[in-house]
C-alpha cells in the first residue's frame, strides 16, 4: 500500500504516512464521514482555526506576537486568516442582499434627498467590500506606527501583521454582530455604526496587550489614532470633492439631488391635494 499524497510505500497497519503525516483514508467518501471532516476540520478546538479565533479574543497578543517572533505551527497564519474572514465577509454580504434586502436599505436613517446616494454609496462599499479592507490594513498601520513612533517594539511589516489580524478578526465576529443585527431588525447602517465603535474598542484592548500600555496611556493613544484618522479623512475628501468637481460629477450628483427633492415634493403635493 502506498501513500495516496506522497507515494511513500506504507505497511497495512499504517494509520499515518511516515513521510508526509497524511491520514490513511480506506474508506469512501460518505455524508457522513464528510460532515466528520467538517467537524475536525472547524468544530473541535484542536483545529487551528478555532483556536486562533478565540485566542485573539482571549489573548492577541500571544496569536500576533507568535507569528512576528516566527512561531506560526499553533494558528492560522495571517494571510490565510485574512483570505477566510474576506471570503465569509463576502458570503455574508451574498446571504443579506439574496434573503435580507432591507437590512441593505439606508432610506429609514437617511436625510430627506440622500437616500439613493447612500444606497449607491453601500453598493459600491459592498461590491469593492475586499479591496476596501486590503486598503485599509496599510493605512491603518500607518497611522499606528506612527502613534506608536516612540516605540520601537515593531516596524511597518509588523504593524502590518497586526492589524491584518485585528480587520480579520473583526470581520469575523461581524457575522455574528449582522445575525443578532437580523433578528433585532437593524439595517446595514446601524449595524456599520456598532460594527465601527466595536472594532475601536477591540483594536484598542489589542494594541494595550501588545504594547502592554496602562488604561490612560491607551486611551491616549486611540484618541490620537483617531483624530490622526479624522484628519486624513478630510484631506481625502477634500481631494475627491476637487476631483469631482474637476470633473463634472459635483454638479451632475447636485442636479440628481434637486431632481430627486422635486419629485417627491410633486409627490406629497399630489397626495395631500387628493385627500
Amino acid at each position: 500500500m502506498n501513500c495516496k499524497n506522497c507515494n511513500h510505500q506504507l505497511s497495512e497497519e499504517s494509520d499515518y504516512c511516515h513521510k508526509c503525516g497524511a491520514k490513511v483514508i480506506r474508506n469512501r467518501l460518505t455524508f457522513k464521514n464528510l460532515l466528520e471532516h467538517f467537524s475536525e476540520q472547524f468544530l473541535n478546538y484542536d483545529n487551528k482555526f478555532l483556536r486562533t479565533f478565540i485566542d485573539m479574543l482571549k489573548m492577541p497578543e500571544v496569536v500576533i506576537g507568535s507569528y512576528i517572533d516566527g512561531t506560526r505551527k499553533r494558528y492560522v497564519n495571517v494571510i490565510s486568516y485574512f483570505a477566510i474572514s474576506i471570503t465569509l465577509a463576502g458570503l455574508q454580504l451574498y446571504i443579506l442582499n439574496k434573503f435580507f434586502p432591507e437590512v441593505m436599505d439606508l432610506s429609514s436613517i437617511s436625510v430627506e434627498g440622500s437616500e439613493e446616494m447612500n444606497n449607491k454609496n453601500l453598493a459600491f462599499v459592498s461590491e469593492y467590500q475586499s479591496m476596501i479592507m486590503m486598503l485599509y490594513v496599510p493605512l491603518y498601520a500607518l497611522i499606528s506606527k506612527v502613534v506608536f513612533l516612540n516605540y520601537k517594539k515593531y516596524n511597518y511589516t509588523e504593524h502590518l501583521v497586526i492589524f491584518m489580524y485585528i480587520l480579520s478578526q473583526m470581520t469575523i465576529f461581524g457575522l455574528f454582530l449582522t445575525f443578532i443585527g437580523v433578528i433585532l431588525g437593524w439595517n446595514m447602517g446601524v449595524l456599520g455604526m456598532v460594527s465601527i465603535l466595536i472594532q475601536i474598542i477591540y483594536s484598542a484592548y489589542c494594541l494595550k496587550r501588545l504594547f502592554a500600555l496602562s488604561v490612560p496611556k491607551i486611551l491616549l493613544k486611540t484618541l490620537l489614532f483617531l483624530v490622526v484618522l479624522f484628519i486624513l479623512f478630510v484631506i481625502f475628501s477634500i481631494i475627491m470633492a476637487v476631483i469631482m468637481f474637476k470633473t463634472g460629477a459635483m454638479e451632475e450628483m447636485i442636479e440628481a439631488q434637486k431632481a430627486q427633492k422635486a419629485v417627491s415634493y410633486s409627490i406629497s403635493s399630489a397626495m395631500n391635494w387628493t385627500s
